[in-house]
């Protein structure tokens, strides 16, 4: 309903929005689809690659001024794991982290290399320009 509120609008978020909390377990996977497409939003499918990436994209946009270097490649490291190729030079960042001491490397040398992997996520496009073009 908020999103009618504010200025929102098409067929299928009207019946979304009606649903009832017992009904959205049933409901809600086959009408969410239709109703992003209707507002022109891109739907990415639980569970999917692109929807693990473009959630990996919008933690590192929405954290980075919140969270530590450490804290930012930890809280990536545990929520995906080595398996996302996209974040996995986080993933190797954070183990860093745990054999700082016993190397010649500088906690501040693996902040700054946290850091610039998350503005390059943050700035990694979102969605290719040309609905055509492939994802990059």
């Amino acid at each position: 309903m908020r999103a009618l509120v504010a200025g929102l609008d098409s067929p299928a978020l009207r019946v979304l929005a009606a649903c009832t909390r017992s009904e959205a377990d049933y409901d809600v996977p086959d009408l969410l689809p239709p109703a992003v497409d209707e507002l022109g939003l891109t739907f990415h499918p639980a569970g999917s690659v692109a929807g693990q990436e473009a959630a990996a994209r919008a933690l590192a946009a929405l954290l980075a001024d919140e969270l530590t270097p450490r804290e930012l490649a930890f809280r990536d490291h545990h929520r995906f794991g080595h398996q996302l190729a996209l974040v996995d030079q986080l993933a190797d960042l954070d183990d860093e982290y745990d054999i700082l001491e016993y190397g010649d490397r500088a906690p501040a040398q693996a902040d700054a290399d946290v850091t610039a992997e998350v503005l390059r996520l943050a700035q990694h496009p979102r969605f290719p320009a040309d609905p055509t073009d492939a994802p990059t």
